[in-house]
């Protein structure tokens, strides 16, 4: 039987040669938001090594939407032209080149893993946050400012704009991060959004920011190219963003033309329980295709071809993403295509060590 995991995936214009997709992964590794050979050698190796989309990690829209001072920006033109070299790459190793736009909202301003993850005074680098309401992440931190009408707007058009840019450096595949407890998260959440205006209180209300940010970067991206949203299925926190609300709010951005949602968990709160152990993010990516009879991208603690395998033959996703294990083994696609008698290309410079 041949193997699904390595069948294609067609999305709009874009045909993914396989089911295997390199997740969204921070390098800390960026000056000013802007990209150098790490980045080409980190995303370029990737899309050398059989996965059939490769997508950047979490790129700014702003100086202040950066989780840490080291993050990739894109809210400056001067930006687009190293990306351009990286995506032109990605795309001649026939791998398809996708790019997430983020705002880490109140979760921004720490150091880099390597420097403790440690909140950042304005006087240490670091810049005032932003969040739906004024709750710091760690009770000893500084509070965030919650945004006013004006500071939505610019989140809003900052997103616009960097879609806009994105366009131009030939990415074909676009993300929202809407995931993982940072801005777009934290308007979805309760626990993170108490406002009492159009933006909190309601399912509707607190969908409205993340709905606003989709419509802006339609207005930019091509509607034939494939468009992405991260979601956080669960807070793992009682009386948080929990799965039904994903699959409605999953339905609606369906209705409105997103073609898959990529689905994640947690990382809102600091009180979160999450039951740790293999596949256990995969339910939620089922659930939500079946329910929002949407495309889904599963990920979390997938290591093995056999596993991803059994969840795109099972109908469970369409797509599988991989972190760590890509970090592990930048040529995951090749290794995994040979585990499951998968004939696939390698490149030519590499084509002598096939068999």
């Amino acid at each position: 039987m041949e193997s699904q995991l390595f069948s294609p995936l067609q999305i709009k214009s874009i045909t993914l040669k396989n089911r295997i997709a390199i997740s969204p992964m921070c390098q800390y590794s960026a000056e000013e938001g802007f990209a150098n050979n790490w980045h080409l050698v980190h995303l370029g190796s990737r899309a050398t090594g059989g996965a059939g989309l490769i997508i950047q990690e979490a790129t700014a829209v702003s100086p202040e939407a950066r989780i840490s001072p080291s993050d990739l920006g894109l809210w400056s033109d001067d930006h687009i032209k190293k990306l351009k070299k990286i995506t032109k790459f990605i795309n001649s190793q026939g791998a398809v080149a996708g790019i997430q736009l983020a705002h880490a909202g109140r979760k921004a301003s720490v150091s880099s893993p390597w420097y403790g993850n440690k909140k950042l005074a304005q006087n240490q680098g670091g810049w005032e946050t932003f969040a739906p309401s004024a709750i710091s992440y760690h009770d000893n931190e500084q509070t965030p400012s919650a945004l006013d009408t004006a500071g939505i707007q610019k989140v809003i058009n900052d997103f616009k704009l960097a879609a806009r840019r994105a366009v131009i450096a030939g990415y074909q595949v676009l993300e929202i991060h809407g995931a993982h407890g940072y801005l777009l998260h934290q308007f979805l959440s309760p626990l993170t959004n108490t406002r009492t205006d159009e933006y909190g209180g309601s399912f509707e209300n607190r969908i409205r920011f993340t709905l606003e940010i989709l419509k802006a970067v339609q207005s930019e991206w091509p509607k034939e190219l494939p468009l992405l949203v991260r979601i956080s299925a669960t807070d793992w926190a009682e009386d948080g963003w929990n799965a039904e609300e994903s699959v409605e709010l999953s339905k609606i951005l369906k209705e409105k033309g997103v073609d898959l949602i990529d689905v994640s968990s947690g990382g809102l709160v600091s009180h979160q329980q999450i039951p740790l152990g293999p596949n256990y993010q995969v339910p939620f990516a089922e659930q939500i295709k079946i329910e929002s009879t949407i495309l889904t991208g599963a990920v979390g603690l997938i290591t093995t071809s056999q596993q991803a395998e059994d969840i795109i033959a099972s109908g469970k996703a369409d797509l599988v993403l991989f972190a760590r294990e890509s970090l592990r083994n930048p040529n995951l696609g090749l290794d995994f295509a040979r585990e499951l008698g998968a004939d696939v290309q390698w490149p030519k410079q590499y084509e002598r060590a096939k068999l």
